[in-house]
């Protein structure tokens, strides 16, 4: 049987600013926003909400949905650049806070490719019979690192939680196939010097090309077609990006996830927080074969081919 996500679940902050907001505060425009990001508007944590808070939000949400108690979970993975502090890890923060008593705890560092690392070692536990059921938390509060001097990245990120938990699931179903992968060399191009600093350029360039590979990566190692594909949701990072990806498959617009335009760039909450909200919307079924795929700092890069349901 292969591990798979039985349970899903996503936290964002309350307080949401806007296109318009930034244009009070730098010079852009919401046109421009829009044109060149696809983001209209994002969430932002203020000081009472720390990554652990949203990560906490979040697992409890996927526990529900997963039908389990705390104490059932074995490993807590959570995926962050942003911790609230460099240790203890916000995993560990997290098993006090959900009381999961029986579970080790660890957090990920891949940047916006977190998530997929997450659910690509949980997958190792659980079908190795480690252990039974494994907690993945993709989590950032990205405004406390961001420069909201520098327009050109600024208007990029949001606040926000994903999780999932990560089990076995019936057969057919579940992960398919998955891609890892990191080039260390273009590490210089996206990351935190106190603050984010990136060049847009580069990153771009390195998106749209790995997107689409991975992509197509783990359609051919689960035995697939592109044609097989019946819902894309890439790492909502630059719409342009997410569309050229979704047109290196084949797909119509509609078989791709969209969120980019309510909470920006959430880093290694975005594909989990996609994947609630594409649930809860209709656009995900059981049964259905999904791609998810990612990249960010480091740089790195993930994707996941998995047949959806329990």
């Amino acid at each position: 049987m292969n591990a798979g996500l039985i349970g899903i679940g996503k936290y964002v902050p309350p307080a949401i600013l806007t296109n318009a907001d930034l244009e009070k505060r730098m010079d852009t425009s919401d046109e421009w926003i829009r044109t060149m990001t696809g983001i209209e508007e994002r969430h932002i944590a203020d000081d009472t909400i720390d990554t652990s808070h949203m990560a906490y939000y979040a697992a409890l949400e996927a526990i529900k949905d997963a039908n389990i108690q705390p104490e059932d979970i074995g490993l807590i993975l959570v995926a962050t650049v942003t911790p609230d502090q460099p240790f203890p890890s916000v995993a560990t923060m997290l098993q006090r806070k959900i009381g999961a008593t029986n579970a080790a705890a660890m957090d990920i560092s891949a940047a916006c490719a977190g998530f997929m690392y997450g659910v690509v070692t949980a997958k190792q536990f659980v079908e190795s019979d480690t252990y039974r059921n494994v907690l993945v938390v993709g989590v950032e509060k990205l405004s406390k690192i961001t420069n909201w001097e520098d327009r050109n990245t600024a208007v990029l990120f949001g606040d926000g939680a994903g999780a999932a938990i990560v089990s076995k699931v019936s057969e057919g179903r579940g992960i398919l196939s998955f891609e890892l992968g990191a080039d260390g060399t273009g590490g210089k191009h996206l990351y935190q010097d106190e603050k984010i600093v990136m060049n847009g350029r580069e990153v771009f360039k390195f998106a749209v090309r790995q997107m689409g590979e991975s992509a197509e990566s783990v359609i051919e190692k689960a035995g697939l077609e592109k044609k097989d594909v019946d819902f894309l949701i890439p790492h909502q990072a630059n719409i342009r990006i997410m569309n050229s990806a979704r047109e290196r498959l084949g797909l119509p617009i509609e078989k791709m996830s969209k969120t980019i335009h309510k909470y920006g760039n959430t880093s290694a909450a975005s594909i989990p927080i996609s994947l609630v909200d594409d649930i809860e919307a209709g656009r995900v079924k059981d049964d259905d074969v999904l791609v998810l795929v990612g990249f960010g700092g480091g740089l790195t890069w993930g994707a996941l081919c998995i047949k959806w349901g329990k």
